[in-house]
């Protein structure tokens, strides 16, 4: 349904076709309405005509519904209401080329990130952490990179924690203060993080962003996330999609205004993207979509009502389909008023009265003109899809997978040095040395024992033998004096001297 003449075909009117405009379908975009009012048709039919365009998209699947559109579409009786209404011919049925990921890659290719890839800012974010603890994790960041240590997955950062609480003594003077009850603190929320399934999106080898841009036979691919799963963890889902938006802004180049962006970005269940978030994290949201389109990258917010979009960011969201909204309290009411004053008013009707009438699949349109002013409000039909309306089967899936041009790219994770290895070798080495060198101190203590006691004891037995050797002498002389005496002046007696000689013989023997 594209012609190049007059845009993307998408809804009709009493007017006739309403179609967005090539070169202005980067300025980005919003579905919105209550639940069963059409939002995921009109995302469908919003990709599927990007699609025969030649533009690749990415989508959410929160229900299994948009997997769909990688098969051929069939007449229904709804279909053919609508061909009589458009005053259309039968139109010619096609799918979309399909790509399906899935974080826990359970039901498509793996979509992996590094730590280091997601960053403190984000991380601090999935984790829910304090003002204080996020400057904590960016120190722990920072340090790593200092030491050059590979921050990849879960195990990576938690050895790090670890490391930094172990010589936090030695990091404080350089880096800032560092306390054990944070980086306890960010542990915990790791173990939780992991216990939810991240440890499997954390990893190598990282998504390759350059995929999600491909075409096959002239149509772009339609990169669908199997977002089931992923949708009971919201803060892991929107910090996903947040990164992804992020990753897409930081790599791609700037190419000005195109006559079609390269890439459309759908972000369904756009409100869990602000809820709880802080004021640092939407200024850099705010950012990244009013930069965005300069890469040829538009995004289309998927919510229930544009309340749930900050204004700074809503007023970046000039190509607007709004579906119909009930306004059973006081709260309903002003969000149906604030939907009907983001229009320009069309004097043919009341826009806040149309907002609650609408029917399922109708919808009041307004996209940017060829200078990129928002036109009229029109009360419309949205198109039907060409393709499948409905999920797919698993044995489908399953296929589409095996057949996919990165089978086999993303299946298989591996495990290279990080700093978990480098750590644990360093604490290894460190424990032997330590070891080590306590077997020498205490050989060194042992052998300064014995040498002590050595020494001491044969200087005693010297001064013994030397005092005993004396006292005989001694002995031996005053007894042969005492015994035998002398026999005359100057003269010994020959009985003294061999008495002399016994006894000194006897008391040598005792002193050996």
């Amino acid at each position: 349904m594209f012609t190049q003449d007059n845009g993307l075909y998408i809804a009709h009117c009493a007017d006739g076709p309403i179609s967005i405009v090539g070169k202005m379908a980067n300025r980005h975009g919003l579905i919105a309405g209550a639940t069963g009012t059409g939002k995921t048709v009109t995302l469908q039919v919003l990709a599927e005509t990007f699609c025969q365009a030649g533009v690749p998209c990415f989508m959410a699947d929160m229900k299994g519904d948009l997997s769909g559109i990688s098969q051929t579409g069939k007449l229904s009786g709804f279909i053919e209401k609508r061909i009589a209404e458009f005053g259309l011919q039968t139109p010619e049925f096609q799918s979309c080329p399909v790509r399906f990921y899935d974080v826990f890659g359970e039901r498509g290719h793996p979509m992996r990130s590094t730590i280091s890839q997601m960053g403190p800012d984000m991380l601090a974010r999935l984790l829910e952490l304090n003002e204080t603890q996020t400057g904590i994790l960016h120190i722990v960041f920072r340090i790593a990179d200092d030491r050059q240590l590979l921050l990849i997955d879960l195990k990576d950062l938690r050895s790090m924690l670890d490391y930094v609480a172990k010589n936090a003594s030695e990091f404080t003077t350089q880096y800032g203060t560092i306390t054990s009850q944070s980086i306890g603190a960010i542990q915990r929320a790791l173990l939780t993080l992991e216990n939810q399934g991240a440890d499997k999106f954390f990893g190598e080898p990282a998504f390759d962003i350059q995929d999600l841009l491909a075409t096959e036979g002239g149509k772009g691919v339609m990169n669908v996330l199997a977002a089931d799963k992923l949708m009971l963890q919201p803060k892991m889902y929107s910090t996903f999609l947040l990164w992804l938006m992020s990753e897409l802004y930081a790599t791609l180049p700037e190419v000005g205004d195109m006559p079609l962006p390269k890439l459309v970005f759908f972000f369904d269940e756009a409100h869990m993207l602000f809820d709880d978030t802080s004021k640092a994290m939407v200024d850099k949201i705010e950012q990244v979509v009013r930069l965005i389109r300069s890469k040829g990258v538009g995004i289309y917010f998927i919510s229930q009502s544009p309340s749930d979009i900050p204004d700074s960011i809503l007023g970046q969201l000039g190509n607007r389909v709004q579906h119909a909204l009930r306004a059973y309290t006081p709260k309903d009411k002003k969000a149906v008023k604030t939907a009907a004053e983001s229009f320009r008013p069309n004097p043919a009707f009341k826009t806040e009265d149309a907002i609650q009438s609408l029917e399922t699949g109708e919808a009041l349109v307004s996209f940017l003109d060829e200078k990129g002013a928002p036109s009229v409000v029109q009360r419309a039909r949205i198109l039907f899809p060409l393709s499948q309306i409905g999920a797919v089967t698993e044995s489908q899936r399953e296929q589409i997978i095996k057949q996919s041009r990165i089978y086999g790219k993303y299946d298989k994770a591996f495990d290279r040095e990080s700093a978990f290895e480098v750590l644990l070798a360093q604490a290894e080495k460190d424990k032997a040395e330590a070891e080590k060198a306590q077997k020498e101190a205490e050989a060194a203590k042992k052998k300064a024992t014995t040498d002590k006691a050595a020494p001491k004891s044969k200087k005693t037995t010297g001064t013994a033998g030397k005092v005993l050797s004396t006292m005989a002498t001694t002995a031996t002389r005053e007894i042969t004096r005492g015994l035998v005496g002398t026999s005359g002046r100057g003269k010994k007696s020959s009985s003294g001297g061999l008495l002399g000689t016994f006894v000194r013989g006897i008391l040598g023997n005792l002193m050996k």
